[in-house]
């Protein structure tokens, strides 16, 4: 990942962008293609074997020059080349971009890795096969925003690990499994966990979580005539359990190929970066702020740099597009964060593709 500093002066606004005349432009764009290639500075006797019309290295630099005044490009050291500033990288997004369509060979492999994963097996296997599959097809990290689901309860098992642990096996009717070490209370037998699962899945199966703790709550006191007080209090725990800080968080977070992102950083500094991003995509205003950037757009949306305060630091892009279910609602969000010089009109299809069939599995 190439690291990126500030332009030397403050971008100008976009419409003196679009004065530029045709030289100018294709000598910018063809700059940024070749930093998107290979990432690495693009000097002017660089640019004048790959533009098509015959340029003197001088021409060159004159327009790099007023492209670097106008806050497109800047030079990372003294005599180097010129490498896009982010705001140079939105503009050749917005301006010269052309976003092609996936190739039949493409769509096949993502069709059938995602159906595959989407039979027989719960969401948040198909989710993480998604992630999966955009880290491999990007080089990036993979990414997919689950929206915690209020689906209905179908079995809850405490199964003893030791005197004094308990796994507890929450089981949706839609194939979710989730699993949580809880405390047992002093003296609990196998017979009194068993008791507390027979109880609870009289009570639960159909509804909530949240509804299944307002039906518990409703009938305490035939609670406290079923049962024994170590029992009544493994019903309580099993519930309790899932009303934790952690599933306060509005959403959960998979990502795959984190290592994608390392591979071409040496500096320690930048790994520092990289591993702070991950922490604050983790904290619930991260997770919210991943789920609104997806919200606010129709389709496929690309973030660059400090575009977004969440990968200011990290000088990381993210193409995001949200995924819906059957009533149209924006459930999650899926897609690649990468840096800077990402292959974006490769990628952007790649994560529309992928999320209009998350959203067709969930129909």
């Amino acid at each position: 990942m190439t690291k990126h500093s500030s332009a030397p002066t403050p971008p100008v606004p976009a419409s003196q962008w679009q004065s530029l005349d045709t030289r100018s432009r294709e000598i910018f764009r063809r700059l940024v293609d070749s930093y998107l290639k290979d990432g690495e500075p693009v000097g002017s006797r660089s640019l004048s074997r790959i533009l098509p019309s015959t340029l003197s290295p001088a021409t060159i630099r004159n327009v790099m020059s007023d492209l670097e005044h106008l806050g497109l490009i800047y030079a990372p050291h003294v005599s180097a080349g010129r490498l896009p500033t982010q705001a140079g990288l939105r503009f050749f997004v917005d301006a010269f971009m052309e976003i092609g369509d996936l190739g039949d060979e493409e769509r096949r492999s993502i069709e059938t890795q995602i159906k595959a994963s989407g039979n027989d097996t719960s969401l948040e296997h198909m989710l993480t096969e998604a992630s999966q599959l955009l880290s491999g097809m990007s080089r990036g990290a993979g990414v997919v925003l689950a929206a915690k689901s209020e689906a209905a309860l179908k079995h809850i098992e405490f199964i003893q690990l030791e005197p004094t642990k308990a796994l507890t096996v929450l089981v949706s009717q839609n194939g979710d499994v989730e699993n949580r070490i809880i405390d047992l209370p002093a003296g609990v037998t196998v017979s009194q966990l068993h008791e507390a699962s027979n109880f609870l899945n009289a009570h639960i199966r159909g509804r909530t979580l949240a509804e299944a703790r307002t039906e518990i709550s409703r009938i305490k006191e035939e609670t406290r005539a079923a049962l024994d007080s170590l029992s009544q209090a493994l019903v309580e725990k099993g519930l309790a359990v899932w009303a934790g800080a952690e599933s306060d968080l509005p959403a959960r977070l998979i990502v795959r190929g984190r290592a994608n992102l390392l591979e071409n950083i040496t500096a320690q500094a930048d790994m520092e970066l990289l591993k702070n991003l991950f922490d604050d995509l983790e904290t619930q205003d991260g997770l919210l702020q991943l789920l609104n950037l997806a919200e606010e757009g129709p389709g496929v949306r690309i973030f660059i740099g400090s575009e977004n305060k969440l990968f200011s630091l990290s000088g990381s892009s993210l193409v995001v597009a949200p995924y819906r279910d059957a009533e149209a609602r924006v459930v999650g969000a899926l897609g690649v964060i990468g840096p800077t010089r990402l292959n974006y009109a490769r990628i952007v299809p790649m994560v529309d593709y992928t999320a209009q069939l998350v959203s067709r599995m969930l129909r």
